[in-house]
C-alpha cells in the first residue's frame, strides 16, 4: 500500500469535511438603513435590487427579504421602509415587497413630507406634521384595520429616536416590546418619531402602549443615522434572539446609506452654517464614523461587512429611475482600517448581487419569534 496516496486521501476527507462545516455554518445576518433625506432614493434602489436578486437566484418570486435577514435596523426615512419591509400582515409575512414600500414612499412623498410656512411673517418652512401622521397611520395597519405595534413585526426591528425627556438616545425594538407593554409603541409612531428632525419637525411625543412610558422624540439620525452599530451591538449582546453568536466573524452585515448630505448644505458668504447644514452635517458625520468604526471591526473579515453608499451623485439632472440607476452602476466604495477609504471595481449593482449569492447560500433566516413572547420579564430600572 502506499502510504503517501492514504494519506493524501485522509487529507482530502479531512479538508472536504472541514470546508462542508464552513459552508453550512449560518451566518446572522443583519440589514441597516440610514437615515437622511426625503425619498430614501440610493437605500431604496439597493433594496429594490437587492429582493429582485434574491428572487432571481432562489426561483422563488414570492421570496421577500425578511426571509433572508434575521433582523432590521433603520433611521428616519430608512426607518419607514424598515418598518415596511418587516410588518407582519397577520400570517407571517410583511406587509410589503421592497418595490411596493419604494413605491409607496415615493407616490407619497409630497404628503410625507409635506412643505408649510410658519412664523409670524410666515417665512420659515416646516414639514407638517399632521399630514406625515395621515400616511404612517394608513401604511401601518391590518386589512381589518388592526394597528400594528413594534411586537407585529416577521423578524426582530430596531428604530432609535433621541429623547428630550431623558437627553439620551431612545432605541425602540422588538425584543424590548415583547418583553413589557411598557416598551411598545404602535409602529407609525416609532417611524414618526425617528423622524422628527429638529428645524423641520416638532419634537414628537409617543407613549407606549399601556400608558407607562413616554417619550419626546426628535430624530434619530442625530445620534444613529446610521444605525449598524447599534444593530451589531443589539445583536451581540441578545442572547435570547441570538445565542449562537460570540462575536462579529459570526456576523454578516449589509449597510445601506441614504446619500451623502454635503452637497446640499447652505453655508453663507461669511462662513456660518445654516440650522439645516448643521443637521446635515451630524447626519453624515455619524454615518461616516460608524462606517469607519465597522471597517475596523470587520478587518479580518471584510467580505462580511458591505457598505453601499452614493458618492458621486451630485448631477442635479438625476432624478427618479436615472438616479436609481445611477446608484447600482457607481463604483462601491469601501472603508479602510484605521482611516482612508478604497475606490472599489465593483459597481454598487454587483456588490449586492455578491451578497445575495452569500444569503442565498446558507438558506432561509430560521429564527423564531422572540422567545419573549412567551415569557414574561421584569420591566428594567427606572422605567426604561
Amino acid at each position: 500500500m502506499d502510504l503517501s496516496k492514504v494519506t493524501l486521501e485522509i487529507f482530502t476527507k479531512l479538508e472536504q469535511k472541514w470546508l462542508s462545516h464552513c459552508v453550512s455554518t449560518k451566518k446572522t445576518r443583519v440589514l441597516s438603513i440610514d437615515g437622511g433625506g426625503t425619498t430614501g432614493i440610493v437605500a431604496g434602489a439597493a433594496l429594490i435590487h437587492l429582493e429582485d436578486q434574491i428572487r432571481l437566484k432562489t426561483g422563488d418570486p414570492h421570496s421577500h427579504i425578511v426571509d433572508f435577514f434575521d433582523i432590521i435596523a433603520g433611521t428616519g426615512v430608512g426607518a419607514i421602509l424598515a418598518a415596511m419591509l418587516s410588518a407582519d400582515d397577520g400570517s407571517g409575512r410583511p406587509l410589503f415587497t421592497a418595490r411596493e414600500a419604494v413605491r409607496l414612499i415615493s407616490e407619497k412623498n409630497s404628503e410625507l413630507f409635506k412643505l408649510k410656512l410658519v412664523g409670524v411673517l410666515r417665512r420659515r418652512r416646516r414639514f407638517s406634521g399632521k399630514s406625515m401622521d395621515k400616511v404612517l397611520k394608513e401604511a401601518f395597519k391590518k386589512e381589518d384595520g388592526t394597528v400594528l405595534t413594534m411586537k407585529d413585526t416577521c423578524k426582530p426591528l430596531l428604530i432609535p429616536c433621541y429623547d428630550l425627556k431623558s437627553s439620551a438616545p431612545f432605541v425602540f425594538s422588538r425584543a424590548d416590546a415583547s418583553e413589557s407593554p411598557s416598551f411598545n409603541f404602535e409602529l407609525w409612531k416609532v417611524c414618526r418619531a425617528t423622524s422628527a428632525t429638529p428645524s423641520l419637525f416638532k419634537p414628537f411625543s409617543l407613549t407606549s402602549v399601556d400608558g407607562k412610558t413616554s417619550c419626546s422624540a426628535v430624530d434619530g439620525g442625530l445620534v444613529m443615522n446610521n444605525p449598524t452599530a447599534a444593530a451589531v451591538t443589539h445583536v451581540l449582546h441578545n442572547k435570547r434572539d441570538f445565542p449562537s453568536v460570540n462575536g462579529v466573524e459570526d456576523l454578516l452585515v449589509l449597510s445601506l446609506g441614504n446619500g451623502p448630505s454635503s452637497g446640499r448644505l447652505k453655508v453663507h458668504c461669511n462662513g456660518k452654517c445654516s440650522t439645516s447644514s448643521v443637521v446635515d452635517i451630524a447626519l453624515d458625520g455619524v454615518s461616516e464614523t460608524v462606517d469607519q468604526m465597522l471597517g475596523n471591526a470587520f478587518c479580518w473579515n471584510p467580505t462580511d461587512y458591505i457598505r453601499i453608499q452614493a458618492n458621486g451623485l451630485a448631477s442635479p439632472g438625476l432624478v427618479g429611475p436615472r438616479m436609481a440607476e445611477a446608484v447600482l452602476e457607481e463604483r462601491g466604495v469601501e472603508s479602510l482600517p484605521f482611516g482612508g477609504k478604497r475606490l472599489l471595481m465593483e459597481t454598487n449593482g454587483q456588490r449586492i448581487e455578491s451578497f445575495v449569492q452569500r444569503l442565498v447560500a446558507s438558506g432561509k433566516s430560521s429564527l423564531p419569534p422572540s422567545p419573549c413572547k412567551e415569557s414574561a420579564v421584569s420591566p428594567l430600572a427606572n422605567g426604561r
